[in-house]
């Protein structure tokens, strides 16, 4: 049996960590959920660029130097990874980043908001498989009925007859919306996997502030490359014109983007905060249930034409995501136990 001030530090430190990982939850749910919205917002209100709305993503990272000057660093800087191992980890996921972020932009500019959310939950279909590979993640039951029903959803909005693109998308356009959505989807699947491969085998563990830091140096990377596409496209010399013809005025169009901007940085951050809480599963799962929320809230600020086919696909994705949450809960449940009983038998030997 624990000690009483042993016992008292673990329950505290795991009620520290449901909070955490609590504030981490919301706060990816509302930055995923408004970053889609608002993205949205821009090409419906006359936005054309897709590099800038690629860029707004990662663009915001400065704003996470605030909370590092303000966390506690590594108490042991030379534990730390050198530069030399550091560097093409970073370069790795920051171009991942990149990636999805474009291809993200690419399909929501030729997708509904609706249809748009309701596809990226293939994401936990891509983790679990990814994961099982790179972190040996075992598949069980409940993760398999997860990664069959999240498909099956995903297929639905395939055939669906009734399913368009905004108004003015031909079906070509629609189709590559379509596709750049799902390779965005597995991009960032096989992001989250190799980011907790990376806490796990490579970046130390001993602060937050790791999370801030890897954020930081991996948007870094990811922000040269829409920043290039924009000026390489010859984008850039049509933003003025962009700004002026944007429905809202130019007030609302640069509100556009800087709250866009400060939702992409919650998102950002929070995954990675949950892969180093938890794992790169439970993040997407997290981001999943967002992006099931999402729909709805596209039904009414943009009217979306939400059809029975996607409520059934909203339906399953929600199931899917049931299945997988409930799996998270025995494990961490089994994870508990486990922990308790190695505690209790190491105080029984000094006994």
């Amino acid at each position: 049996m624990l000690p009483k001030d042993e016992s008292s530090n673990f329950k505290l430190k795991h009620w520290k960590w449901l909070v955490l990982v609590a504030l981490q939850v919301i706060l990816l749910l509302v930055g995923q959920a408004s970053g889609i919205i608002l993205a949205r917002f821009y090409y419906a209100q006359g936005g054309k660029s897709k590099w800038l709305i690629a860029l707004s993503q990662t663009a915001g990272f400065p704003l996470l130097f605030i909370p590092l000057f303000l966390l506690p660093s590594s108490k042991n800087p030379s534990s730390s990874p050198s530069a030399k191992v550091l560097a093409p980890v970073y370069f790795v996921l920051g171009m991942l980043l990149a990636g999805e972020t474009i291809f993200f932009s690419f399909g929501l500019s030729y997708l509904s908001a609706s249809t748009y959310s309701l596809l990226c939950a293939t994401q936990l279909v891509f983790v679990a498989i990814f994961s099982y590979f790179i972190n040996s993640q075992k598949i069980t039951i409940l993760i398999l009925n997860s990664v069959v029903v999240l498909s099956l959803s995903a297929a639905l909005i395939a055939v669906n007859d009734d399913s368009k693109g905004p108004t003015g998308v031909s079906n070509s356009k629609y189709i590559i919306g379509f596709i750049c959505t799902l390779i965005g989807s597995s991009i960032a699947s096989l992001l989250f996997s190799v980011t907790q491969l990376s806490f796990h085998r490579i970046l130390p563990k001993e602060t937050f502030s790791v999370v801030l830091e890897l954020q930081i140096y991996i948007q870094l990377v990811a922000v040269c490359a829409p920043l290039t596409g924009l000026f390489v496209s010859g984008e850039w010399r049509v933003l003025y014109e962009d700004m002026e013809g944007f429905g809202k005025g130019r007030f609302g169009y640069v509100m556009t983007l800087f709250w866009g901007a400060l939702a992409w940085q919650g998102w950002s951050f929070c995954s990675s905060g949950l892969i180093f809480l938890v794992s790169s599963l439970f993040a997407c799962a997290i981001g999943n249930l967002a992006l099931a929320v999402a729909p709805i809230a596209c039904v009414i600020v943009f009217h979306d034409n939400m059809n029975g086919v996607k409520i059934i696909s909203m339906l399953m994705a929600i199931w899917g995501l049931s299945s997988y949450t409930y799996q998270n809960y025995l494990d961490d449940s089994e994870a508990r136990r486990t922990d308790t009983c190695i505690t209790e038998s190491q105080n029984d030997s000094f006994i």
